[in-house]
């Protein structure tokens, strides 16, 4: 179960947040969007059905991404920027910069954080949205966080397998 918290600052500006418990560890689940994204798909193929490399390299702010997903029914896709990457927080943020996404938003940033679980393995993971509509007539983005929340389940799942071999990196 996700716990959600909506905030808007104006009838245009807003926020959306979700938290989900899953059983993979906080590095496990990072290192998966950091180093791996093209793995989500194998991951959750009910949502993302590609990750491909646009420009720069895996794991590096600046990085463009171009994720194909299917959104209540319909496929999409977002081209995205990681603005930030903050390892020892398990944090990494995207700024959607192109995409169907694009037509409904002047802005969309999202946040990712994995936080390790007090006394016990596991993690939860915080998605954060954050967004501008076009206009009034435009919904609050409520069935993209919960797509958020639905891949979370779907990752945790492939990472709970023991064939799978997806360990943070170590810097040297």
């Amino acid at each position: 179960m996700a716990a959600v918290t909506k905030t808007e600052a104006s009838s245009l500006v807003g926020k959306l947040e979700a938290d989900v418990e899953i059983k993979a560890s906080a590095g496990k689940f990072h290192h998966m969007f950091v180093e791996k994204p093209h793995h989500v798909s194998q991951a959750s193929p009910g949502h993302i059905q590609n990750c491909e490399l646009h420009e720069g390299e895996w794991g590096k702010v600046g990085t463009v991404v171009i994720w194909n997903y299917v959104h209540d029914g319909v496929a999409k896709v977002a081209k995205e920027r990681i603005e930030a990457l903050e390892p020892e927080k398990n944090l990494i943020t995207f700024r959607v910069i192109e995409g169907d996404l694009m037509k409904e938003y002047k802005s969309f940033v999202i946040t990712v954080q994995g936080t390790p679980k007090q006394g016990g393995p596991g993690c939860i993971v915080h998605w954060h949205l954050e967004y501008e509509k076009i206009s009034e007539e435009v919904a609050h983005p409520e069935t993209l966080l919960q797509f958020c929340v639905d891949m979370s389940k779907g990752i945790d799942e492939y990472l709970s397998t023991d064939s799978v071999e997806v360990a943070p990196r170590v810097a040297l």
